[in-house]
């Protein structure tokens, strides 16, 4: 079970970074939810001694290298966003479920405006909808993430 469990961990970043990269038309692939970032948010606030800074940063390197964007630019937002929520993940992952979806939606813009400031300083001109989209369907797929994850997150108390 303890072997099992810590393969657990990299095989869903593995299984993440898959499906941020499987070829899809231009039109739906705008529609994808943040995978990597999900996964981010979801151990660093429910279990963060699994997780450290330094693996958001090469998992943001590793999607920066696969995805063609700027080197740097994802392995950015995702530390700054991993920084926040091990800063408050105590107070966050007792909160109600609402409260911690209006949070995870507050990482998720913030990420994506990480991103969204970085392609306009180097003039990538990025459609607003190409950001605001995947928030939406990361946004979506969070409680899914809540839902089939429990096992790997410490109690934290009752969620209803």
């Amino acid at each position: 079970m303890v072997v099992k469990r810590n393969f657990l961990i990299p095989s869903l970043f593995l299984v993440a970074i898959f499906l941020s990269i499987l070829p899809f038309p231009a039109t739906l692939k705008s529609f994808l939810p943040e995978w990597v970032p999900l996964l981010v948010l979801f151990f660093s606030v429910m279990n963060p001694e699994r997780v450290s800074i330094f693996l958001a940063l090469i998992l943001g390197l590793i999607l920066d290298s696969l995805s063609g964007s700027l080197l740097g630019q994802h392995a950015l937002a995702l530390v700054i966003v991993f920084s926040i929520c091990i800063k408050f993940h105590l107070i966050v992952r007792v909160f109600p479920i609402w409260q911690l979806n209006t949070f995870i939606i507050l990482m998720l813009i913030i990420y994506e405006f990480i991103l969204f400031w970085i392609d306009g300083a180097v003039g990538n001109n990025v459609p607003i909808a190409e950001r605001i989209f995947p928030i939406i369907s990361s946004i979506l797929v969070w409680p899914v993430i809540l839902r089939w994850l429990p096992a790997l997150k410490d109690d934290a108390g009752n969620r209803e």
